[in-house]
């Protein structure tokens, strides 16, 4: 299965920032919404992600200045990003060995969605689940 089936199921809607935004904004941002990253767009293009993560290193390096600083200075860039074509379990691998929790999926250098680990790992429990069950079925009517 591929990432552009996650993004059938839960949608496109991304929430997304620019570089020029102040970190604080960007922070009020993430609370408001209740999440934990946001990808930084300018000009259409995805140029970097802006986590929990970045602001907590930010903050051990330089206090609180940094939320009245550009989010550009303190998102991790390149952000690193996947295509609608590619397997799930590639990107579970790949979020795994990077660390990340967050992946923008970007064709054509157009942002499409944002997936999260836990979006992937329901994905695949949903699946295992759902082939059980159908192996559940198979076997009591065989």
């Amino acid at each position: 299965m591929t990432i552009a089936a996650i993004l059938q199921r839960k949608g496109q809607d991304v929430v997304q920032a620019r570089s020029g935004d102040s970190v604080l904004s960007v922070v009020q941002l993430l609370a408001e919404r209740r999440i934990g990253c946001v990808p930084i767009v300018d000009d259409g293009k995805v140029v970097g992600i802006f986590s929990e993560r970045d602001l907590v290193y930010g903050v051990a390096r330089q206090g609180p200045v940094v939320l009245d600083r550009p989010v550009g200075e303190f998102m991790t860039s390149p952000a690193i990003t996947t295509d609608g074509h590619t397997p799930v379990i590639h990107c579970l691998s790949l979020m795994t060995k990077r660390r990340i929790r967050h992946l923008p999926v970007v064709v054509d250098g157009t942002l499409l969605g944002l997936v999260s680990i836990g979006d992937l790992v329901k994905f695949r429990i949903d699946t295992i689940e759902s082939e059980a069950a159908a192996l559940r079925d198979y076997i009591q009517t065989a």
